[in-house]
């Protein structure tokens, strides 16, 4: 049994992510997968970075912050935080600044998650949509490449789990359903470039609601926010953190909905 107090005694907020992922096991999983995904978005912050991207930057560390909230990277949360603030109102100096700064919680992470393995574990890119023939898909649209792979874990046995990092790819490949495969969406609200009320919007202009029932995923559980989603043709909505069994609750609902 591995040594919880090497991530705790590092700042990790482990029970609070066990609000999420319930089993340590699954914990254990997303962390590896943590690992794998980081190295695709090292590469792309230094890019947009570089190019003087703000906007590109600041998609990125937001789906960087949500990862490290999701994990109980606390430190690694705020900092990406920070960031994707600036990034937005393009202070290119501040990210110039600080980037270093982010870098280095980010190596510090990878080594204390790396020193709890007992082993070095080794980064590599990850695919948008993993390819699996099967009957019916479920899409989900969430930029949280950690809740993407959670839900695809739950579900890639009996569905084929089609993932979507913003409404726009999430739309690209509902207009690519010619078979009509996609039975249910979960989507997000809070994404870059197609957010997910946009996506409820074209859903709503191209009367697309009977045709894919959708369910939203948020982090965002205010009133307002909920209220508002619900004056579109939407199944239900399940509020972030969640675990498996909310997951497949509002998954049978939706699909059963169609």
């Amino acid at each position: 049994m591995r040594d919880i107090s090497v991530l705790e005694k590092n700042g990790v907020n482990v029970q609070k992510s066990l609000e999420l992922f319930v089993e340590m096991g699954i914990y254990e999983e997303t962390l590896r997968d943590f690992l794998t995904f980081v190295g695709e978005k090292v590469s792309g912050l230094k890019e947009k970075m570089e190019e003087g991207d703000m906007p590109g930057y600041a998609i990125l560390a937001h789906s960087l912050k949500s990862d490290a909230r999701y994990l109980g990277f606390t430190e690694l949360g705020e900092l990406s935080y920070q960031h994707e603030i600036e990034g937005k109102a393009n202070n290119v100096n501040y990210v110039y600044e600080h980037y270093n700064e982010l870098m280095t919680e980010l190596s510090r992470i990878i080594k204390v998650v790396s020193e709890y393995f007992g082993e070095e574990v080794a980064i590599d890119a990850i695919h948008e949509t993993p390819v699996i023939a099967k009957e019916q898909a479920i899409l989900v649209v969430d930029d949280s490449d950690i809740i993407r792979n959670y839900i695809y874990k739950i579900f890639n046995q009996t569905y084929e789990v089609i993932m979507a990092h913003d409404g726009e790819t999430a739309l690209n490949y509902i207009a690519s359903d010619t078979n009509h495969k996609i039975v249910a969406m979960l989507l997000d609200l809070n994404m870059p470039n197609i957010n997910g009320f946009e996506v409820l919007d074209f859903f709503q202009q191209n009367n697309l609601f009977t045709q894919i029932p959708v369910s939203i995923i948020t982090g965002d559980d205010s009133k307002e926010t909920i209220n508002r989603a619900f004056d579109y043709s939407i199944v239900d909505v399940l509020s972030k953190p969640f675990n498996e069994r909310d997951v497949k609750l509002v998954v049978d609902k939706t699909i059963a909905f169609k």
